[in-house]
């Protein structure tokens, strides 16, 4: 007899449908036989299925038995396929209502028993099952609160194997999880939650952050150990604007494709922040494997990639960037297939002076010798400081700045100014179809050409500028990119002149330090 059931595999942050197909009662030997392009895992869902309908109460098949996992070209990778390859053997025996099977997708990995538990990939599951018109999706119970926030269609979760054959025999009522259920739009507990209000001084960088964050800009900040970088750019996602539900939904999608939402620490509606180690390999940072998936770049989508200590990561890890960073998405080709993944990110950067990283600090003394200098500043190319908005320098804190205990202003307050100047830029693209770029710092040309007009004045001004500091075609447009951001946090209609001298500066730090 033959039973049926659909799922889907994964293949980068999408979901392609799946047919499990189960014919029982064959002549032969009793055993089980797999088909179509599974891993090992998927290989071995055979006795996890078998000791699951056992202790679930269940006749296992005493025949041969063929499963088939349709398309046979797609690879099927990890142990989500375990629920439907069971319902389907069911199905087959008559013991599972096939007629109701055709209208959901299903997905979860069964325990020894028949417990289910989370999968990756509800989310894009639980979109291809809107788009494929069904009636809703059945999944673990822990795997339901991310795809519960597709509109649309119904999520049911199960909690065994018995639960959801209960439930498709109609003698057990499942209500579907509705999407203000979902504990995905809970916001982190006190214990975690930082503020920039623990920032003592640095207050040239804190206007570098607030114009890095009201543009979208990429940022890198250059000082001595001790000076608060890394905190700073901790506490960068808190003055970001709450992420909008299409933006919330980019994300997690790509985070559910790389299995991180299995942990309930994850489970919070805001920005990412990923700091990846600088020992990090190429396809960690960019993405890849021999099944291609998400790296920190995609999985920092929307949010911001914090990259300490810059010239201590590989060069070639770090040339990788340049294009995803232009771009806002990255292709990842490899033997497996080729997949797009989005990527757009706030770069934000930090690095010391020197290998010693006293270079230029008033209080300590540099040990360093000019070679060791230049060959530890050259570890960082030219292309990729072009594509760094803002260079900023974050001096050592004075004792008396450290023992101030009045509060630094909160994010709070900074995160109204910065939210001010993106609504301005959310009316003036709002024919962009994407919100990740409806922001200065993702403008064609041809916008650039019309919303960052400067007078004869100005562009004999920053002609000099691009003269005297040798800056690339491609830091013209980001100077003037970076001018439009802070003329919105000025609410001013055109770039003053002030304005534009201000985002100059912010280019003219990395010359002196690297050249």
């Amino acid at each position: 007899m033959l039973g049926i059931t659909q799922s889907a595999a994964l293949v980068g942050v999408d979901a392609h449908l799946v047919q499990v197909e189960v014919n029982t009662g064959e002549a032969g030997d009793p055993r089980f036989i797999l088909v179509g392009l599974p891993d090992t895992a998927v290989k071995e869902s055979q006795d996890r299925v078998l000791s699951a309908m056992a202790n679930s109460g269940f006749r296992t098949p005493a025949t041969r038995t063929t499963i088939n996992l349709a398309p046979g070209g797609l690879r099927k990778e990890g142990p989500a396929y375990d629920l439907p390859i069971a319902l389907a053997i069911l199905a087959s025996m008559k013991k599972c209502e096939d007629a109701e099977l055709e209208n959901f997708l299903i997905a979860g990995e069964l325990s020894l028993s028949g417990k289910t538990r989370p999968v990756k990939g509800t989310l894009a599951m639980a979109m291809l099952a809107k788009r494929l018109g069904k009636r809703g999706l059945i999944v673990p119970t822990e795997s339901a609160d991310e795809a519960a926030l597709v509109d649309d269609v119904a999520i049911y979760p199960v909690a065994s194997l018995d639960e959801a054959v209960r439930f498709l025999n109609h003698e057990h009522i499942i209500k579907p999880l509705a999407t203000n259920q979902s504990s995905f739009f809970q916001t982190p507990p006190e214990s975690q939650r930082i503020d920039f209000s623990e920032v003592k001084g640095q207050q040239a960088v804190r206007r570098a952050v607030e114009i890095a964050v009201s543009g979208g800009h990429n940022l890198l900040m250059i000082g001595s150990p001790g000076s608060g970088k890394s905190m700073i750019a901790k506490r960068i996602p808190t003055i970001m604007p709450q992420p909008q539900i299409d933006e919330f939904l980019e994300i997690l999608s790509i985070q559910s494709a790389a299995g991180t939402t299995l942990s309930s620490d994850n489970r919070y509606f805001q920005r990412p922040f990923r700091s990846p180690h600088h020992t990090i390999s190429d396809v960690g940072l960019l993405g890849g494997g021999s099944i291609p998936g998400p790296g920190e770049i995609s999985l920092a989508h929307n949010g911001v990639l914090f990259l300490d200590e810059l010239p201590e990561f590989k060069r070639s890890a770090l040339e990788v960037l340049r294009q995803p960073l232009e771009d806002g998405q990255v292709t990842i080709s490899r033997s497996a297939g080729k997949i797009t993944l989005p990527c757009s990110v706030m770069l934000v950067a930090a690095m010391n002076p020197c290998p010693c990283g006293y270079s230029g600090d008033n209080s300590r003394e540099c040990r360093c010798t000019v070679p060791q200098i230049q060959r530890y500043r050259s570890k960082i190319s030219g292309p990729l400081l072009d594509r760094i908005d803002l260079h900023t320098e974050a001096p050592a804190l004075r004792i008396e700045e450290l023992r101030n205990s009045q509060p630094g202003e909160s994010s709070e307050m900074m995160r109204a100014r910065c939210e001010a100047a993106r609504a301005i830029q959310n009316e003036r693209f709002q024919e962009t179809q994407l919100a990740s770029d409806r922001c200065n710092a993702r403008m064609s040309h041809s916008q650039i050409r019309k919303h960052c007009t400067i007078d004869k004045e100005q562009g004999d001004l920053l002609q000099q500028a691009m003269e005297q500091l040798s800056l690339s075609a491609r830091a013209y447009d980001r100077i003037l990119k970076v001018a439009r951001t802070i003329a919105d946090l000025a609410s001013s209609e055109r770039i003053e002149t002030a304005h534009l001298l201000e985002a100059i500066q912010y280019r003219s730090l990395d010359r002196n330090l690297f050249y």
